[in-house]
Order: C-alpha cells, then structure tokens, then sequence
C-alpha cells in the first residue's frame, strides 16, 4: 500500500501521516528528508520529533531517498515506511544546484516507489493553492513540486489532502 499524504503548512498532514503508518505496521521506519538550516528550522524539526514514538527508528536522508528506502525494504521486510517529506527533499536537490543529480534521484524514487513492496506514506507540500511566487527559484520549485505530487499520486493506491487538521481522501 502506497499512500500519498499532501497539505499546506502546518495542516496536520504529519500527524495523519503517522497515524497512518502506525495502523499498518508496529516497526516503523521513518525517514526524515529535511536539514537544518537555522533556528526556525531546528525548532520544526524537533517538534516533529516529539511526536514519534521513541520505537521507531528514524533514518536522516536529505538526497538518496531512494537508495534509502530500497536499503530499508531489503533489511526490514516487516516495517512499514513513513517520508517526511517529499517536499523537503526536492528542495534539498533544487538547493543541490546539480541538475543532473535532480533528474537521477527524482527519477530512482519514482522507479523504487512504483514497486515498493513495504507499506509507505509520503508526505508533501500542497504550494499550487497560493499567489504566484515572486522569485525564479520559488517558481521552480513550485512547478517541479506540482509535477512531483501528480507522478506520485498516480503511482500511489491512497492519496489524502489534509487541510485545518481535516483528512479529505483524494483517491482510494
């Protein structure tokens, strides 16, 4: 089962996300795609921390999702995966200025999750609801997130906006 979770910040897709894959499986791997930038960000990540039981075991990866989650699925049959989040490590790569690294990892993610065989749950930013951004890196990232977040949702069986704390299945 593949899941794809989107939403705005601090909407509670995390939240839903966890409690998601904790309904799926006892052994969690969580892999955490973010890094940490200054304060603010120290501060997010961990809160989100403080959320997570302490039994699940948390993999940092900000490029290599994919060799990530194959090592995981190869190690760890029984688990089940959470990614937080896609978003997050997109602009990790757009931040990497390295087009070709863009287009190799997007593409072995997107091969790895189409036959994941362990219980998954992606979380992404929803950012096509808002004005358009002022900046060209902005702009991009919003095109490739939007392309990024339509791919997944077709390879994945469940697909759920998350919107004031409220789930709204999308696909089923």
């Amino acid at each position: 089962m593949k899941h794809l979770v989107l939403g705005g910040v601090r909407s509670g897709k995390s939240q839903f996300a966890e409690r998601w894959i904790a309904e799926q499986r006892e052994q969690i791997v969580y892999i955490a795609t973010s890094q940490v930038w200054d304060e603010g960000m120290a501060d997010r990540v961990a809160k989100h921390q403080s959320y997570r039981p302490d039994h699940w075991q948390t993999i940092e990866e900000p490029i290599k999702l994919a060799e990530t989650m194959q090592r995981v699925a190869n190690e760890q049959p029984n688990a089940g995966v959470i990614v937080e989040c896609c978003s997050l490590w997109l602009t990790n790569l757009l931040c990497a200025e390295d087009e070709p690294l863009l287009e190799r990892e997007r593409e072995l993610f997107l091969d790895v999750l189409e036959r994941y065989p362990l219980p998954i749950i992606l979380v992404t930013a929803e950012v096509g609801l808002g004005i358009m951004p002022m900046n060209a890196l902005a702009r991009r990232f919003g095109d490739e997130i939007g392309v990024l977040n339509q791919r997944l949702a077709a390879c994945c069986d469940q697909v759920t906006l998350v919107t004031a704390g409220l789930p709204m299945a999308l696909k089923s």
